[in-house]
């Protein structure tokens, strides 16, 4: 930097630290275990704020990764992996399953290439949940007992199974 003045190699100095945070913030995302998972449409929503505010540090036996996307959420280097966020989904004849209070509608993913993880999204909520277990996850029952406490303040609009005596 020969003939630069003090404020000049200061300047350069600055720039150059600058890049290398922002490479390493690059680097970070990059290999972050949700990389390449949307972002829902409504994930700036306030309920999904809320929900991400209780968030466990410890769900099915794993730790919660971090994640710097909005509405977004996984435990287990990317076993389970939460999306809030989705417009709610219509209604529909796919599997549903009610756990304490809250309806979970079966996805069947054709976009996932592995084909070894179980998709569902809540229903009758909005915005929507979506939540994705890996078959690897040993207790996917407590997973999703856990998710339904923790996505429970979100009201309730619809119930895709009709309670008996209906």
């Amino acid at each position: 930097m020969r003939g630069w003045s003090r404020r000049g190699r200061a300047a350069a100095g600055v720039a150059a630290a600058g890049l290398a945070a922002g490479a390493g913030l690059v680097a970070y995302e990059l290999s972050s275990p949700v990389f390449g998972l949307a972002q829902g449409p409504l994930a700036k929503d306030p309920a999904c704020a809320r929900i991400a505010d209780r968030y466990p540090d410890r769900l099915g036996g794993a730790g919660r990764d971090p994640v710097t996307f909005e509405g977004l959420a996984v435990w287990g280097h990317g076993a389970v992996r939460l999306r809030c966020g989705l417009t709610p989904p219509a209604p529909t004849t796919d599997a549903c399953v009610s756990v304490d209070g809250v309806d979970w509608v079966w996805r069947e993913q054709t976009g996932d290439r592995t084909g070894d993880r179980k998709y569902l999204v809540t229903y009758g909520r909005s915005p929507a949940v979506e939540v994705s277990i890996a078959d690897s996850v040993t207790r996917p029952d407590a997973v999703l007992l856990d998710l339904s406490h923790l996505v429970a303040p979100i009201r309730a609009g619809a119930r895709c199974l009709a309670s008996s005596g209906d």
